[in-house]
């Protein structure tokens, strides 16, 4: 069908096209290509109908250099992403061009949109996976073939601990690892790219960036095209797969970029009035079949630490577990900055983790919560103003607290101090010590920062 370039404004383009003998539009969501004026092929999606012979799209490159009335050829199937073992190793954009220097993968390509699994397909998120880090194993543990929200505002390390569930997971975990890096900086993205690299694991990976200089379109479906590629390893490598995007809030603000240049009205602070159905139509294809699974750990910025922020209220509506991470246990230097108390699990009940996991994980959220309750009298008052049952729930408290933290192996460059994995027993162990009273004795620094438990004349682990 004979098509040309009648409209540019920024990413927005209008092409008409001839459909004279009965011809129909290409349906919304079809692959538009053009060159400009230096021989570049320009992609661009569909995004409306704007008249009879009329179509508003969204270019996915820059579209300086494009001139009306340049010839464009359309591709019904939508836009595509290379898929296969053979992009193990690899370094690629939406479009599945590299920027790793390498030849462009050949092979067999997947539309970016897909549909979701269906009800009759999916598995029930019943397994935990085990992460290695106590404060996240004890008191929220990750669902396997589920949704974790990594939420928190800037500076209170998402990404730091991002890297290190990645490190961790990937060290022992069989299976694929696709990376979607949307809105990441170059700084980033390179560090990363150069750490998974160091560490031995960017060969079973997949690394799927959206930078944040590329266009509104591109970082709006990076999210879909690192889950084109988890797709095919789930369902034709059969093998599961986990899938880490950094950052989700950037693919609502993406959205919000592009619904603005289409001049839709705003809804709610702003938001784009489709963002509900944008959010749903990511996270619902993130699903578990009787053949594998994607496990996604989702790194998502919470604006001025305001956690009722419409984006992210709407983004916790989709996941199974949801870490929140805390600017004041930063600020104390508590690592990892989880919030035991906001975070939470839906794995966390006795059928799936075990009465005793379930438990204790219980009676530490109570000792905690008991703590932030006293903390203003101990401000005002000082511990000794306390009773003796608070006092001994304060002491305990306190000990937990910084048992739950421990030394990360993406941050060692910095600290000097090795990274740590403990095992989910080891941590339940450690807890059910410390509830009790056997470390009462024991100087808070003696926990601080450590591994397992130490016992009675045991240094602690480094």
């Amino acid at each position: 069908m004979k098509a040309e370039l009648v409209a540019i404004g920024g990413p927005v383009v209008e092409v008409r096209f001839d459909i004279s003998e009965g011809r129909e539009l290409p349906p919304i969501g079809a692959a538009l290509m053009a060159e400009n004026v230096r021989g570049d092929a320009v992609t661009m999606e569909i995004v409306g109908h704007a008249a009879s012979d009329r179509v508003r799209a969204i270019a996915l490159a820059d579209t300086d250099g494009l001139a009306l009335g340049s010839t464009v050829s359309a591709n019904v199937g939508g836009l595509q992403m290379p898929v296969g073992e053979h992009l193990r190793g690899r370094v690629l954009d939406m479009r599945g061009n590299p920027l790793d220097g390498k030849p462009r993968p050949e092979g067999p390509t997947w539309p970016i949109v897909r549909r979701s699994r269906s009800l009759v397909e999916r598995v029930p998120v019943r397994g935990v996976f085990e992460t290695g880090l106590k404060i996240i194993d004890v008191l929220c543990p990750l669902p396997r073939g589920g949704n974790t929200g990594l939420f928190g505002g800037a500076g209170v390390g998402k990404t730091v601990l991002m890297m290190e569930l990645m490190h961790n997971t990937v060290h022992h975990h069989r299976g694929a690892t696709v990376f979607a890096g949307i809105g990441e900086r170059s700084r980033e993205a390179r560090e990363l790219w150069l750490d998974m690299q160091g560490s031995g694991v960017l060969d079973s990976s997949v690394l799927v960036y959206g930078q944040m200089g590329e266009t509104p379109g591109i970082r709006f479906r990076t999210a879909l095209a690192a889950l084109t590629v988890a797709e095919w390893f789930r369902d034709e490598g059969r093998q599961d797969v986990l899938l880490f995007m950094d950052n989700v809030f950037r693919f609502v603000q993406a959205g919000n970029e592009v619904s603005g240049m289409l001049g839709r009205p705003p809804s709610r602070v702003g938001y784009q009035p489709t963002m509900a159905a944008e959010v749903a139509e990511l996270e619902e294809r993130i699903a578990s079949t009787r053949q594998a699974a994607i496990t996604s750990l989702q790194a998502i910025y919470v604006p001025a630490d305001d956690i009722t922020d419409p984006a992210v209220s709407e983004l916790f509506k989709h996941l199974d577990a949801s870490l929140v991470l805390s600017r004041e246990a930063a600020s104390e230097g508590l690592y990892p900055a989880v919030d035991p108390l906001r975070s939470s699990s839906t794995l966390l009940v006795p059928e799936v983790v075990g009465p005793r996991h379930a438990r204790l994980a219980a009676q530490a959220r109570k000792l905690l919560a008991k703590y932030e309750e006293l903390r203003d009298i101990i401000a005002l008052m000082g511990l000794d103003e306390l009773s003796p049952t608070d006092r001994k729930a304060v002491i305990r408290a306190r000990r937990l607290r910084r048992f739950l933290t421990q030394p990360m192996a993406v941050t060692e460059s910095f600290t000097g101090q090795p990274g740590v994995y403990v095992s989910t027993a080891d941590a339940l162990d450690g807890c059910e010590a410390i509830m009790a009273g056997a470390c009462d004795h024991m100087p808070e620094p003696t926990l601080y920062m450590r591994g397992r438990l130490p016992t009675r004349g045991e240094e602690a682990d480094p």
